[in-house]
């Protein structure tokens, strides 16, 4: 397994609840993994735990895996290495990853130098990863300045440094958000061609449920800091099972649905001042009972694979032979 987090917990100082609690998540080579859930839910949170980028007071328990590699406890030199070759990120606002005084090349001749390139070396190299990612021209690219190029081409040089040192994971951070529906389509195609060539392992974080199910291969749905449901996108997409996944759907329009009424979801996303004796979504759950507040929900594991955290999950879907307890 290529990214392997177990019974993530994590605890920041002066906050009510974790920021995450025995978060489990999976990311194998070659695949396109899918996290979603509101603002505020951990999403951003367990992606920088793949590069123990995690705050420096914060409370850590659970184990985080890169390749075999126990993450958490690498420091120094070997955390860099791991930062620089192991690992890529992009975030959603490119131009937050360049200096905007500086060319394009020296942005990615840096990211080339942590490989051992040499600056000729580096500088040829340079204009290929523009041309990988389908910058027209790259090599007047290399040349130009931030400004003088649009959030579509920037999100590409930002992908282009990201596979500099020829990382095997990929965490794509909001990645495409900002973007226009074409450049963003385009983006992703980008994304899923250099997976198949390069067997990157994709973690794709995203607030759009309809886009996750249909680009990734599987999802994983969050709420408050918990993995509440995981399955493969074609199945949590046409068979949610916890409530909240439900709705997520419902309140997410989709074109061609003219007739279908959008229906938010209740209530407010929690904070980390909120604390709960039970179920987090209890509160803005439309199947909830009394003693869903009381009542900590476990994973369950559901026919055909992943799992949903829901204590009415046998009564509201109605579970398969086989469902059962994953602790």
């Amino acid at each position: 397994m290529l990214l392997d987090i177990e019974n993530l917990t994590v605890q920041l100082p002066g906050t009510a609840r974790p920021v995450l609690t025995d978060v489990t998540l999976r990311v194998a080579a070659g695949e396109v993994v899918g996290l979603v859930g509101e603002s505020g839910s951990g999403k951003s949170t367990t992606a920088r735990a793949a590069i123990s980028a995690l705050p420096g007071d914060a409370a850590v328990s659970g184990s985080v895996r890169v390749d075999g590699t126990d993450v958490l406890a690498l420091r120094g030199e070997a955390l860099r290495a791991h930062r620089a070759r192991t690992v890529a990120m992009v975030h959603q606002d490119p131009r937050s990853a360049l200096n905007p005084v500086r060319r394009i090349g020296d942005f990615l001749v840096e990211r080339l130098a942590g490989t051992g390139t040499d600056r000729k070396a580096a500088r040829a190299r340079a204009v290929e990863l523009l041309d990988a990612v389908g910058l027209p021209d790259p090599e007047r690219r290399v040349r130009q300045r931030p400004h003088e190029l649009s959030g579509g081409m920037l999100q590409r040089v930002v992908i282009a440094g990201a596979l500099a040192a020829e990382p095997g994971l990929l965490l794509a951070d909001e990645a495409t958000s900002a973007l226009d529906v074409t450049t963003q389509a385009e983006i992703l195609a980008l994304l899923r061609t250099l997976r198949a060539e390069r067997s990157l392992g994709l973690l794709f974080i995203t607030h759009d449920l309809h886009l996750a199910a249909a680009y990734c291969d599987r999802v994983y749905v969050m709420y408050a800091g918990r993995v509440v449901e995981e399955q493969s996108a074609g199945a949590l997409f046409d068979g949610p099972r916890h409530p909240y996944t439900k709705g997520l759907l419902a309140c997410s329009p989709t074109l061609g649905e003219d007739g279908r009424e959008i229906r938010p979801i209740p209530g407010r996303p929690p904070s980390l001042a909120d604390t709960f004796g039970g179920c987090e979504f209890a509160g803005r759950c439309p199947d909830a009972e009394a003693d869903c507040a009381i009542w900590r929900p476990e994973p369950v594991a559901l026919d055909g694979g992943g799992a949903a955290a829901c204590r009415r999950l046998p009564v509201l879907t109605g579970p398969g032979p086989h469902e059962r307890s994953t602790r």
